[in-house]
């Protein structure tokens, strides 16, 4: 290998990693921020296996909602965060809260998906062509293929004010945060 390549071939490495982690959200940061308005929707969904009309005026009226977009049904992260909020789905009930996934890829399969991954917790919705994830600003664009949904959360009030707002393409975090948010949010009500 020549010198000129040993320098460039890092440097093009890096690059070229960078550019694949432009391509991904920031941790922590999501367009539709705190304090903005969810946006209203009304998606095909699917608990334990069975369909249903998913209104998202209609789960707040119960209480604060926790809406989290995943980019597919059955990949090893969007499954691993399917068992975390599945966790911790009683501790979010016993709160008040419900959760709700929203996919835009494998449509197909929420069902499967709601019965075997989320453990028949909690809902989740088919977003197809994204474009309920589209109104919260939560859309990896993928050139040349369709847009799926990024990896992030949403806690929204029962008044449809968003209280968190949260990305990161790691699932690990956000059943942490949007607990804490669902907590804070409990603890003023008292």
């Amino acid at each position: 290998m020549t010198l000129l390549k040993k320098l460039v071939m890092p440097l093009g490495l890096a690059l070229g990693v960078g550019v694949s982690f432009a391509l991904l959200p920031a941790p922590g940061i999501a367009a539709l921020q705190q304090g903005a308005k969810a946006p209203d929707f009304t998606l095909s969904a699917a608990q334990g296996g069975k369909p249903f009309s998913l209104s998202l005026k209609q789960a707040l009226k119960k209480g604060p909602v926790v809406l989290y977009f995943f980019p597919a049904a059955f990949t090893p992260g969007c499954t691993l965060e399917a068992h975390l909020f599945a966790e911790a789905s009683d501790d979010f009930n016993r709160l008040g809260a419900r959760v709700v996934g929203v996919t835009a890829g494998n449509i197909d399969r929420v069902a499967e998906f709601s019965r075997s991954e989320c453990r028949d917790k909690f809902a989740v919705a088919a977003d197809p062509g994204a474009k309920v994830a589209a109104k919260y600003d939560a859309v990896l664009a993928r050139p040349g293929k369709a847009p799926i949904s990024s990896r992030t959360s949403f806690v929204i009030a029962p008044n449809g004010t968003i209280l968190l707002s949260y990305t990161d393409a790691k699932p690990q975090a956000h059943v942490e945060k949007t607990m804490a948010a669902v907590r804070a949010w409990k603890a003023r009500r008292r």
